[in-house]
């Protein structure tokens, strides 16, 4: 089980994996996709083998599909996402012991407790929409001794902390970045939130700097696939017709790509913020 009171030992990323495994977070109901496209069950005890499997893999593991469905579904909702993003994400997010941490969607869990193993448990607050979800994540948490604050809020809203953070991040992707998540992370501080597929097909993550002033600006600097937030869902020919925009400019690679956030509105642009691509 993980340690969690290594605080100013400096707990690298690669550490923080080792200290905590997936697989006390992932529940024994996940849901894996069928070749007709239906996302189905896969209880643990009807096939602890392939449960097993897709835990120990490098892939996303479903946990809810269409907001609770019951029997099957089409869109994944929750999940437990791939261990390479986490840690790629985990790297670029820069924690150092002592940082105050803010996370949009819990999920599992998993996250918050890799990034307590780093900062500290009570540097780390989670946020989690759906209640279900959320008790889920607590039980996870209380199971591995990780006493992170979890709390049952929509996450546009953000935290309800007076303190800034020193880092910020989503597990749940954005067309259009809450101030909120701005202006509770102190000048200097991080955010880092992965991208609704808006303006480039792939849905970037982007590494934003928050200025004097209430200003945050970034690049985005990786692909990524991430749940979109519950209220800013885009249908599929919204998508579709944003990537043919894209197809129609050329193709532009993601570290073209930046973005500037202040309490007025955002802008997206490409390669300056003086050539501005607002999707419209």
């Amino acid at each position: 089980m993980p340690r969690l009171q290594r605080v100013g030992e400096g707990v690298s990323v690669d550490a923080a994996f080792a200290a905590v495994p997936r697989e006390p977070f992932v529940p024994d109901l996940v849901w894996v996709r069928r070749d007709d496209g239906w996302a189905v069950p896969l209880r643990r005890q009807d096939d602890p083998g392939g449960w097993r499997a897709l835990v120990h893999s490098d892939d996303a593991i479903t946990t809810q599909i269409d907001d609770g469905a019951a029997d099957k579904g089409i869109w994944p909702t929750s999940s437990c996402s791939a261990p390479h993003v986490v840690r790629q994400m985990l790297e670029l997010l820069g924690l150092k012991p002592g940082h105050r941490v803010m996370e949009i969607g819990t999920g599992t869990g998993w996250n918050a407790a890799l990034m307590a193993e780093i900062v500290g448990p009570q540097n780390v607050t989670t946020i989690e929409i759906d209640p279900v979800v959320a008790a889920q994540a607590k039980a996870n948490l209380a199971r591995v001794g990780c006493p992170v604050q979890v709390v049952i809020r929509d996450g546009e809203a953000g935290s309800l902390a007076d303190e800034p953070y020193d880092r910020m991040i989503a597990t749940a992707a954005v067309a259009e970045l809450p101030y909120a998540w701005v202006r509770q992370t102190r000048p200097g501080g991080l955010l880092l939130v992965p991208w609704a597929p808006t303006f480039h097909p792939d849905g970037p993550i982007a590494r934003l700097t928050v200025r004097d002033g209430g200003r945050a600006e970034g690049r985005f600097v990786a692909p990524s696939w991430f749940m979109p937030l519950r209220g800013q869902r885009i249908s599929q020919p919204v998508r579709n017709s944003y990537k043919e925009r894209w197809t129609d400019a050329g193709s532009p690679v993601i570290e073209r790509f930046g973005i500037t956030v202040t309490s007025i509105g955002q802008t997206i642009w490409l390669d300056s913020p003086d050539n501005p691509v607002n999707p419209s």
